[in-house]
C-alpha cells in the first residue's frame, strides 16, 4: 500500500481516454443510506473534475434500489448527500433516481430473459453455494425460456417471498472468481422505499440496474474503485448479449484509506440512535457535515483528493495529510485569539500599572490591525501550563515575564527568548469540542464574544478552530487541527 507524506503537493489527473471536449457524460452513483463522509471523496471530487476539464455533464444518481436490511435507505439521506456534494463545491447538471427507472430495468430483464441468457432462481443459499464450488449448473438454469418468464412475471406478481427466487445471469460456471458465477440481477424485497412506497417488490442488483442506465442515459466514462471491477464484467456481460453499442470506458482508481480512522454509516447511526454521537455532524463521523463544522474547507478537501492523482495504488493516509492542506489554506484568514482551557488563577506580584495590552490580529499580516486585551495583576493561565513551568519563568504572550505560581513574581516587560504562554485575565466562557467528542472548556478573551458564527480562527497555542455558537454567556467552536 502506497504511504503518502503528509505535503504531498498535487499532481495533474491524466486524460481520459476517448475524451471528447463537450461530450463527456460522468455520474455519480450515491447509495442514500446516510451522508457522504470523506471516504467517499475521491470518487466526488475526480469525478467533478473531470466533467469540469472536459466542460461536459455530471449526473447524480442515487442507487436509491432496495438492499439489504442492514442498509436502509433513509429518506433524509437524499438531502444530506446533495447538502454535501453543495458544500463540496460538486456541481451536478441532473438529479435522477433508480426508484424512477424501475418500468425501464423491467423492461431490459425482460429483453435478456427472452434471449435465454438469464434465468429465474429458486435454489436456497447452501444449494447455490455448493453447486458454485462444483461449478455445477442448478437445475433452473436450464429451463426453457417460456417457464423462465412465467416464474419472472410470478415475481412480478408477488408470487414469491424475499428469498424465494431471484434473477440470474449466465455466466461461466467455470469462472475464476466464484462470486462472478450466475450472479443474481433481480431479488425480491418486501419492504416500503421512501419514495415509491410499496409500488415494487422485485428489485434490480445495482450491476443491472447500472448496465440498463449507463447505456440509456449516455455515460461516456465511469470512474469507480478498482475494488468494482466484477460490476466492469456484469456490465459488459449484458451489454454484449444485448448487442448495446454505445458503450462508457471503465476508468478505476485505488482505495484511498485513513490511517487508524473507521468509517462505517451503519455504525454511526446505530451510535446516533443510542445517543453516543450527537449527530451526522458529530467530529466523531468524518461525514462532510462533520467537516464543516470543523471548520475544513471544501478547497482543502478537493486539493487534498486531488495530490493523489488517478492512481491504481491504493493509499493509506493520516489525517495529518489533510489538516496540512486545510492549514495551507486558512492559515491567512485566520485571526488570532487567547483561549486557556481548564484555567488556573495567578496574582502577579509586583506589576506596574497597565491597563490593556496590544496583540496582532495575525503576525504576519500587521496592516490587518491589532487586538486589545484587557491586563492586570489577576491573571487566568492553562492548568497544563501551571503545572509544566510552574517556578519557572515564562512569558505571558504579548504581555510580560514572570515566575509562575499561585502567586507570581513579576521580572520584566523585555522580550525574552523563553516559553510563552496564553492568558487572560477575564473572558467569555468558551467550549471547544474536539475531534473525539471531548470538550475543552474554559475562557477565551473578550473580543472573542464579537465574532461570528463561521469564522474559523486560531487558538495560540492550541489549534484552528470554526466558530460555531455565539452569545454573551459563552461561545462554542469546534476544534479543525493544530
Amino acid at each position: 500500500m502506497e504511504k503518502i507524506r503528509p505535503d504531498v503537493g498535487p499532481k495533474e489527473l491524466p486524460p481520459l481516454p476517448d475524451a471528447v471536449d463537450g461530450k463527456v457524460v460522468l455520474r455519480l452513483a450515491p447509495y442514500p443510506s446516510g451522508p457522504l463522509h470523506i471516504g467517499n471523496a475521491r470518487a466526488f471530487v475526480l469525478n467533478d473534475a473531470y466533467a469540469k476539464r472536459y466542460h461536459g455533464r455530471l449526473l447524480l444518481v442515487f442507487d436509491d434500489t432496495i438492499g439489504s436490511e442492514d442498509k436502509p435507505l433513509l429518506p433524509e439521506a437524499f438531502d444530506q448527500v446533495k447538502e454535501g456534494l453543495d458544500w463540496a463545491g460538486v456541481e451536478y447538471d441532473e438529479v435522477l433516481y433508480k426508484s424512477d427507472r424501475i418500468p425501464l430495468h423491467y423492461e431490459w430483464a425482460e429483453k435478456l430473459l427472452a434471449t435465454g441468457e438469464a434465468y429465474v432462481c429458486e435454489c436456497d443459499a447452501e444449494t447455490l453455494r455448493k453447486n458454485r464450488e462444483a461449478m455445477r449448473a442448478c437445475v433452473h438454469r436450464i429451463q426453457d425460456v417460456d417457464e423462465t418468464i412465467a416464474m419472472w412475471k410470478a415475481m412480478l406478481a408477488g408470487e414469491y417471498g424475499e428469498g424465494e427466487a431471484v434473477m440470474r445471469l449466465k455466466t461461466d460456471m467455470a469462472h475464476p472468481n466464484p462470486a462472478f458465477r450466475d450472479r443474481v440481477l433481480f431479488r425480491v424485497a418486501v419492504r416500503e422505499h421512501p419514495r415509491v412506497g410499496t409500488r415494487y417488490r422485485v428489485w434490480p442488483m445495482l450491476e443491472f440496474s447500472w448496465a440498463v442506465d449507463d447505456a440509456l442515459l449516455g455515460v461516456t466514462h465511469v470512474l469507480r474503485g478498482k475494488d468494482l471491477v466484477m460490476e466492469d464484467l456484469m456490465e459488459t456481460r449484458i451489454w454484449d448479449i444485448l448487442q448495446v453499442e454505445r458503450r462508457p470506458r471503465f476508468v478505476h482508481f485505488g482505495i484511498l484509506r485513513f490511517k487508524d480512522l473507521e468509517l462505517s454509516k451503519s455504525r454511526y447511526r446505530k451510535e446516533i440512535a443510542a445517543g453516543r454521537l450527537t449527530g451526522i455532524d458529530d467530529p466523531r463521523t468524518w461525514t462532510l457535515q462533520s467537516l464543516r463544522r470543523r471548520g475544513i474547507g471544501p478547497a482543502a478537501l478537493r486539493e487534498f483528493v486531488l495530490s493523489f492523482g488517478l492512481s491504481l495504488n491504493d493509499i493509506e493516509v493520516p489525517a495529518e495529510t489533510l489538516y496540512a492542506e486545510n492549514r495551507r489554506l486558512i492559515d491567512k484568514d485566520a485571526n488570532r485569539y487567547f483561549f486557556v482551557p481548564d484555567p488556573v488563577a495567578i496574582e502577579i506580584a509586583g506589576l506596574p500599572p497597565i491597563e490593556r495590552v496590544k496583540a496582532p490580529l495575525h503576525p504576519d499580516f500587521p496592516g490587518r490591525g491589532v487586538r486589545e486585551i484587557p491586563a492586570g495583576p489577576k491573571v487566568q493561565v492553562a492548568r497544563e501550563d501551571f503545572e509544566k513551568f510552574r517556578g519557572k519563568e515564562v512569558r505571558l504572550k504579548d504581555f510580560c515575564n514572570v515566575v509562575l505560581d499561585h502567586r507570581a513574581r513579576f521580572v520584566s516587560m523585555a522580550k525574552k527568548e523563553i516559553p510563552k504562554i496564553q492568558w487572560v485575565t477575564h473572558g467569555v466562557q468558551t467550549h471547544l469540542v474536539m475531534p473525539d467528542g471531548s470538550e475543552s472548556r474554559g475562557l477565551s478573551e473578550p473580543l472573542v464574544a464579537t465574532l461570528k458564527v463561521d469564522d474559523v480562527v486560531q487558538f495560540e497555542r492550541v489549534g484552528f478552530a470554526r466558530i460555531d455558537h455565539v452569545s454573551k454567556a459563552e461561545v462554542r467552536a469546534y476544534f479543525a487541527h493544530r
